[in-house]
């Protein structure tokens, strides 16, 4: 008697739905090291600009200002979408309304931040007289939408540290906590030391962690949604 033995291979679908919040989360998953890649190569290659003196946003000044003014206007559509998965991803539980929307407003205050450009000052563009110069009303705007995007992103970190805390995830509820928490010391350093190169630097370390913590984010929501659905 022969015996034949089939082996059929499990194959994983995915519903449309599911299809479309991960790919919703996947641009949360690259919005910040694209950001911050295109930051720190113009940075590190544009004349007079100094990491230790000058924010980022001023790298929207001069004659290729137009490259950070489309980064800061790609990572905040970026973060919109992101915004829509996570909500999808969330839902039902605790967090799962506001969450969405501060981080959705976060990606707002980016494309308003591109539109609005900040000011040159402290030499910045080559050229540009040393100290921070005369605001503009652009100027104005800009960090406008900035302290409100920032101020959003930290509520997030708390509303999303809240969650998975109730959840019984410790560790993600800390690590949460914590960019909210380092990312708002680092803001307000900055914001109020007039331009102290410890403060500037220690800035750049927040926004390296506050969109670390949104990549790790959506990376942890995408891959629990393809599990459920597996």
């Amino acid at each position: 008697m022969v015996q034949q033995t089939t082996s059929t291979a499990n194959t994983v679908t995915c519903d449309p739905q599911t299809s479309v919040t991960r790919s919703l989360l996947g641009y949360g998953v690259i919005a910040g090291p694209v950001y911050i890649a295109v930051s720190l190569a113009q940075a590190l290659t544009r004349e007079g600009f100094d990491l230790t003196r000058h924010a980022w946003s001023m790298l929207a000044n001069g004659g290729l200002g137009w490259i950070q003014i489309a980064n800061l206007v790609v990572a905040g559509l970026a973060s919109i979408a992101c915004a829509v998965g996570l909500r999808r991803a969330l839902a039902p539980g605790r967090g799962a309304t506001w969450a969405p929307r501060l981080v959705g407003a976060y990606g707002v205050s980016l494309v308003g931040a591109g539109i609005f450009r900040a000011d040159p000052g402290m030499g910045f563009p080559a050229g540009t007289p040393e100290g921070p110069g005369p605001v503009s009303w652009h100027g104005m705007l800009h960090f406008a939408c900035g302290a409100v995007g920032f101020l959003c992103v930290i509520v997030a970190c708390f509303v999303i540290g809240r969650r998975f805390a109730a959840e019984g995830r410790t560790r993600w509820a800390v690590l949460s906590r914590l960019a909210g928490a380092l990312f708002l010391v680092t803001f307000a350093a900055m914001a109020s030391s007039g331009g102290a190169v410890w403060a500037n630097l220690a800035f750049v370390t927040g926004i390296v962690v506050i969109w670390g913590w949104l990549s790790a984010l959506s990376l942890h929501l995408y891959r629990r949604t393809a599990s459920q659905h597996a």
